[in-house]
């Protein structure tokens, strides 16, 4: 087997892979390219793959720019054809049903405010405003808040909704709460029972679950419409308890679905043990989902309606409504699931994770699918975007992997984030003979390799006759086996002595240029007499790991709230600065 061929060949499709990927090639598709290239090598898969992985390290372990500027030169034919799918042009939506018929095009997004938004609710977000804003229509945001039992209100989310649209860069026309429209809708409901389209039911649960099971009508099916509004009347005064009356559309008693048959549009619910945060006791009727909602979409003038395909039976449902007032049913388009790998987008689930944790954690805790979760990420609104435009307007479910969404926002945020260097699991790392120079004794390093704007930092390794750097355990076994290497921008090394807790070195050189020819392994690392302490909170799957180490003093200059790249570790935000204790704190975004 031509070792030197396997490798060129991998790395020619690990850069292509890595460009296409906003900076990271994945091992397992750069080995399926090398074998599709040379299916003769298959019989020395095991060695193929090592080189493989060798091959992506080393290509990961550089910049974008870096990476650019390797296939450029060695490689024209991929730079092209890798540049282009990089900078290809933006996902464009498909035309909506219907759209030539209606004078203005209004959609609308209405969550209900009993949590805050994740990602799969902010795809129907996303997609109306984008709709509305292409057809130069308008968008409308509603809040659903009729349930003040089941789905309790949360005060703080009708806020924490409209803050994380604006944040996603979506801005509404007309904005409404249907739990201050309740007069709207007793008015559509007494017209609703006139013409025949709804009864008040007085029938105890158990006994109407029979006749819908008999496919009969209730007795109070056919009573007249007069005497159904006025037992509506003595619902809406106070007359009856939780339970004891309900309003029901009229539907097809012989239908296959009996969720259909005569379902509930309004019900009791006792506001002085289920206050609502907003209209207090004030109401005790309260309109279900489907009417409340089929209503103001046709009140509303909304034209076309995005929403997950589960929906589709209460589409059926509301129907039932259209036709007995005479209404036109606005265009449907169902969208199919979306779940994020790795993440907890499940209301319930995350309900229920916050619960367990007695207020130790948060709502943007890293490991929820929240938008504000996201944000606290690190993610960028305009990946978000791009990731939903990507998945379109599907019905069928979709996947998204966290990989995909590190990888565009690495390719967005790369060329403006500074890089510094800390140390996990750090061991102490002497070293001598380094010269007295101050060009070598004093770093001024760029905080990026190819954006000169972010500046420079000082690192003084100082000027005692040995210099003492930390580097990670993990480092220290690279320079234990191949005995020497490079301190990343600093020097070259040779090893001398090595125990438990410290390891000594002989300064050999500066030149980067020496260290390639002795094919040294360049790590991070930070000097012991200016270094900080810092603490990385690490999402891994749905656990959080804190994990402790040392870094750069510079990291006490920037901002809470500021992304920064920790070299060989993964891009971060810092969230807690203490200059006094010389300690942060850093959320891990992605690598």
């Amino acid at each position: 087997m031509e070792v030197d061929r396997v490798r060129q060949v991998a790395i020619k499709h690990a850069l292509k892979n890595s460009i296409e990927h906003g900076g990271k090639a994945l091992e397992g598709a750069v080995v399926s390219k090398v074998f599709a290239e040379l299916p003769e090598l298959k019989k020395y898969a095991k060695q193929v793959v090592e080189i493989v992985k060798e091959v992506v390290n080393f290509v990961n372990s550089l910049s974008i720019e870096e990476q650019l500027s390797l296939a450029r030169e060695k490689y024209p034919e991929i730079f092209e054809e890798a540049g282009k799918k990089r900078l290809q042009e933006p996902k464009t939506l498909p035309p909506l049903p219907n759209s030539d018929k209606y004078s203005i095009i209004k959609t609308r997004f209405a969550p209900n405010p009993d949590f805050y938004i994740h990602l799969g609710n902010a795809r129907p977000a996303l997609l109306s405003y984008e709709y509305a804003r292409e057809y130069r229509g308008k968008f409308i945001l509603r809040f659903e808040d009729t349930d003040p039992r089941t789905k309790r209100p949360m005060p703080e989310a009708y806020r924490a909704i409209k803050e994380d649209l604006k944040w996603l860069g979506i801005s509404w026309d007309e904005e409404y709460v249907q739990s201050l429209r309740m007069e709207i809708y007793y008015q559509v409901a007494k017209e609703l029972i006139s013409k025949g389209g709804a009864y008040v039911d007085l029938c105890k649960r158990d006994d109407f679950r029979r006749y819908k099971l008999e496919r009969r009508g209730c007795p109070h099916r056919d009573q007249s419409p007069e005497k159904s509004l006025e037992l509506f009347d003595r619902m809406l005064s106070g007359h009856f308890g939780e339970g004891e009356a309900v309003v029901r559309v009229k539907t097809d008693l012989t239908s296959p679905d009996p969720s259909l048959i005569d379902w509930v549009a309004f019900r009791i619910i006792d506001t002085s043990k289920y206050p609502h945060p907003l209209t207090g006791s004030k109401y005790v009727v309260w309109p279900t989902y489907n009417f409340a909602a089929g209503v103001d979409d046709k009140l509303m003038g909304v034209t076309h309606i995005l929403r997950g395909k589960e929906h589709a039976l209460n589409t059926l449902k509301q129907l039932y409504v259209y036709k007995a007032l005479g209404w036109e049913y606005p265009e449907v388009i169902n969208l199919g699931r979306l779940k994020l790998e790795g993440m907890i987008l499940s209301k319930s689930k995350i309900k229920e994770t916050l619960r367990r944790s007695r207020g130790a954690i948060s709502i943007d805790d890293p490991r929820f699918g929240t938008i504000s979760s996201l944000r606290r990420r690190g993610i960028l609104p305009e990946v978000i975007k791009e990731i939903i435009m990507e998945v379109g307007v599907k019905g069928t479910d979709a996947t998204i992997s966290w990989e995909n969404i590190a990888s565009l926002n690495r390719k967005k945020i790369d060329p403006v984030t500074p890089r510094l260097m800390a140390v996990f699991n750090p061991v102490k790392l002497v070293v001598r003979d380094v010269p007295k120079d101050p060009n070598i004794r004093q770093l001024r390093l760029p905080y990026h390799p190819t954006t000169q704007s972010l500046g420079f930092r000082l690192i003084d390794v100082g000027s005692e006759d040995v210099v003492e750097v930390l580097i990670s355990r993990e480092d220290l076994d690279i320079l234990s086996k191949d005995g020497a290497l490079r301190l990343l921008e600093f020097c070259n090394i040779s090893l001398e002595k090595l125990s438990d807790s410290i390891a000594e070195a002989r300064f050999i050189g500066t030149d980067l240029d020496q260290a390639r020819r002795k094919g040294l392994k360049i790590v991070h690392w930070v000097p012991a007499r200016q270094c900080i302490r810092l603490e990385l909170l690490k999402p891994e799957g749905l656990k959080l790991k804190i994990l402790r180490g040392l870094g750069e003093k510079s990291l006490l200059e920037f901002p809470p709230g500021k992304v920064v790249q920790l070299i060989r570790v993964g891009f971060t935000k810092l969230e807690k600065i203490s200059k006094e204790s010389r300690k942060v704190r850093l959320l891990y975004m992605h690598d």
